[in-house]
């Protein structure tokens, strides 16, 4: 990354309040710990003075409040991303990548829609319209659904109801797997199609 990019990203890394050593912010970066303390000087120089605690459990703390500039995600971004957790087949890094999907949704620069008051994004934004439409219409969907333990399965659910909780899409459903009602979080569905079968 450039100079500025990674001074942005030694800020952002701070804006948490929390306590960076110059050996965290190193590998974090991926500079020298040389180069974290020459960025400390440049941005002191602009007038962002960054506390520095002495001694074996030191580091440094950011004690002013600043306002960065958002960072903002392509869809193609996003679309990539989404490939890689696509093919991706190891159960762990797939969990990371969802994580990472989860932590960049909402930044995009394309405008978006909004819902109820809440703004939805890209494929976020597209699965809610198509369940949505599902639940009005009583129409069967078939998902490609990432679980915790089970990995990627195949599913026909017949949605019901969308509702938000921490920040997360789920979609509540009759699951035909499992013959009973299950929470689908919105991020997890891989792959979706909206089914012309209609159920009761």
């Amino acid at each position: 990354m450039s100079k500025v990019s990674n001074v942005i990203t030694l800020l952002e890394l701070l804006q948490s309040g929390r306590k960076y050593s110059i050996p965290e912010l190193s590998n974090q970066l991926e500079v020298s710990e040389r180069m974290i303390r020459v960025y400390k000087e440049d941005l002191e120089k602009a007038g962002i003075y960054i506390d520095t605690i002495m001694g074996p459990y030191g580091g440094y703390v950011l004690n002013q409040s600043i306002k960065l500039p958002v960072r903002k995600f392509k869809i193609e971004d996003a679309q990539l991303l989404n490939d890689y957790i696509l093919k991706e087949q190891n159960l762990e890094k797939k969990e990371k990548l969802l994580n990472l999907q989860d932590k960049i949704k909402g930044v995009y620069t394309e405008t978006t829609q909004e819902d109820n008051g809440i703004d939805l994004k890209d494929e976020t934004a597209k699965k809610y319209n198509v369940l949505t439409r599902a639940i009005k219409e009583k129409r069967k969907v078939k998902i490609k659904y990432y679980s915790y333990n089970k990995g990627e399965n195949e599913r026909i659910i017949d949605p019901a109801e969308m509702f938000l909780f921490q920040d997360g899409w789920y979609c509540a459903a009759f699951c035909e797997m499992r013959q009973d009602i299950r929470h689908f979080e919105l991020k997890r569905i891989l792959e979706y199609e909206l089914l012309d079968e209609k159920y009761e």
